[in-house]
């Protein structure tokens, strides 16, 4: 006798229906964020240790992301497989650190052997758990809800709707926590010094700038017009830093004033620079990053920055091409 065999469904229409079950599994955590979720931040963002999240199976996999997250935004954190606890591992946890606990059904034993060392040590825990009635939830200290109507499984068995909902949870706290210490993005560049995140970290401004004195195109507030042009055109590189009196920067001329101005007056002999200059121009300091002077390009749609010292006084010029030179993207 042969086997049945089912038809099966679209491929397409099965991979939206698992997408579907997904997506509303994390909605409907939107009704678990209150009380106990903002409980779960303040322990956290008060720990004097470390945050040590823990989980087995596919919850352990979901808890070394949170963990990774956690760290990578200003919350120092580590995964403890909770098997290889019981057999000494356990000795990572202090009286000063928080447990984040991972287990949808809240009975994984391996997970509750770690219960009366914690317990000992009265450390404070958070439970991610889809069962409130569980071991582990009347053992936290604080329970985050992360059940969900089904799994995207159609058996119904395999974890997919509920590791994806453990997971959006623990970035809701990552980010929640990344807010409150005001975590800034030099901040993340400093704990991703690699790859294409961290590459404008490398460098400071004082790193790309170009910083002799003799090829700065530095003009004064009350030069001519047209050979502050002729200058521009000689150092190439679409600006020319303006100065006043005392030094200091008073703006800049840029490729963008000079079209404007050509367009407005028909005869440019006798204009003054600070009569057609930008005024208060964008400028940047040469300890900052790389990462910030790039960010203040894009943000203002320009392509050269003037560098000041902390009296105001023109000390650089950092152009794009030389940013992007460096990898800084």
């Amino acid at each position: 006798m042969g086997i049945t065999m089912t038809k099966t469904r679209n491929i397409n229409d099965l991979a939206k229906e698992v997408l579907t079950i997904e997506a509303n599994s994390i909605l409907r955590l939107k009704d678990s964020i209150g009380e106990e979720f903002d409980k779960a931040v303040e322990f956290l963002y008060n720990c004097k240790g470390r945050v040590i999240v823990t989980g087995m199976g596919k919850s352990g996999l979901i808890g070394r992301k949170i963990a990774a997250t956690l760290s990578s935004t200003g919350t120092p954190a580590y995964f403890l497989h909770p098997a290889e606890s019981t057999h000494g591992d356990s000795g990572i946890i202090t009286r000063n650190d928080v447990i984040i606990a991972i287990s949808n059904s809240g009975e994984t034993q391996e997970l509750l052997n770690l219960l009366p060392l914690i317990k000992r040590f009265g450390v404070t825990m958070i439970g991610m758990t889809g069962k409130m009635n569980s071991t582990l939830s009347h053992a936290s200290d604080v329970t985050l809800d992360i059940s969900v109507e089904r799994e995207a499984c159609p058996l119904n068995k395999a974890p997919t709707a509920s590791t994806t909902a453990t997971l959006a949870m623990g970035d809701a706290l990552a980010v929640c926590l990344l807010e409150k210490r005001g975590f800034s993005e030099e901040d993340f560049l400093v704990f991703h010094p690699s790859g294409a995140l961290g590459k404008g970290f490398l460098y400071k401004v004082s790193d790309l700038m170009l910083s002799e004195r003799e090829k700065l195109p530095i003009a004064h507030e009350n030069d001519k017009f047209t050979d502050v042009i002729e200058l521009i055109t000689e150092y190439k590189l679409g600006m020319a830093m303006i100065l006043d009196e005392n030094d200091v920067l008073a703006g800049v001329l840029t490729d963008g004033d000079i079209r404007r101005t050509l367009l407005k007056h028909s005869d440019t002999s006798n204009i003054l620079i600070k009569d057609v200059m930008t005024q208060n121009p964008k400028r940047i300091s040469p300890d900052s990053y790389g990462a910030s002077a790039l960010n203040l390009m894009e943000k203002y749609s320009i392509t050269a920055l003037a560098v000041v010292d902390e009296n105001n006084r023109p000390v650089g010029v950092v152009h794009i091409h030389d940013l992007l030179k460096a990898g800084v993207a």
